[in-house]
């Protein structure tokens, strides 16, 4: 799965986009958890553009009725998105990009749980497959978008702490993720390569999200 991560900038390489609120300032998140806005990138259905937006983590499906909206998962299996109902319509019809820096998970063979963070070894900004919602309030009329991450089975690098990863997209996939023409590109669902990567362990300052300052990144052994 994955319940933390570091959004440091809106943006990513070789995807230009257009400020979806301006008016508001980017606020980098180095332990950003569930339920706190992020900068997500969507492609307008008018217009073509790739907007950037701040959207909440947790997805409420469009339906939900409950004031409180409902159960809001994090996640979603890419094994199963096209057929639940709680994602398979976002999944052909609004899809995302989340622009992450590196995300964290934890050892979970043995106590006390081990903290990791994972990211690329060039240090490179990367892209998360994500699925958003636009959810209206039922009483206040308020609306709420909000979004969630797909995982699949790890690559080897994250297979040796979690059986599950991320969906991180190459550049190339990029215009494909985000068009709406194509309801069910399936085959973009894969763990990405492991040797691209880099993981190491990080102090258990991680484990509260509270603690979002630059040095909740600094290998364990700095501590």
């Amino acid at each position: 799965m994955c319940g933390r991560f570091t959004q440091k900038g809106k943006d990513l390489p070789g995807l230009e986009t257009v400020d979806g609120d301006a008016s508001v300032e980017h606020r980098p998140r180095y332990n950003g958890a569930p339920s706190q806005d992020f900068r997500v990138i969507r492609r307008h259905p008018a217009t073509g553009e790739y907007r950037s937006d701040r959207l909440i983590w947790g997805l409420i499906p469009h339906w939900v009725k409950e004031e409180n909206g409902g159960r809001r998962p994090i996640n979603a299996r890419s094994e199963t998105i096209a057929k639940l109902p709680s994602f398979r319509s976002a999944y052909a019809r609004r899809r995302c990009i989340v622009p992450v820096n590196n995300f964290f998970e934890w050892r979970r063979s043995r106590p006390p749980k081990t903290p990791y963070a994972i990211g690329m070894k060039d240090g490179s900004p990367f892209g998360f497959a994500g699925i958003w919602e636009s959810w209206t309030h039922p009483v206040t009329g308020e609306l709420i978008r909000t979004f969630c991450v797909l995982t699949c089975p790890a690559n080897k690098l994250i297979g040796e702490i979690h059986d599950r990863m991320p969906v991180i997209l190459p550049l190339a996939a990029y215009d494909r993720w985000l068009s709406p023409v194509e309801p069910d590109p399936h085959d973009l669902l894969k763990p990405y390569p492991p040797e691209l990567m880099r993981m190491w362990a990080v102090s258990a300052k991680v484990n509260s999200p509270r603690n979002d300052t630059p040095d909740i990144l600094a290998p364990a052994d700095d501590d």
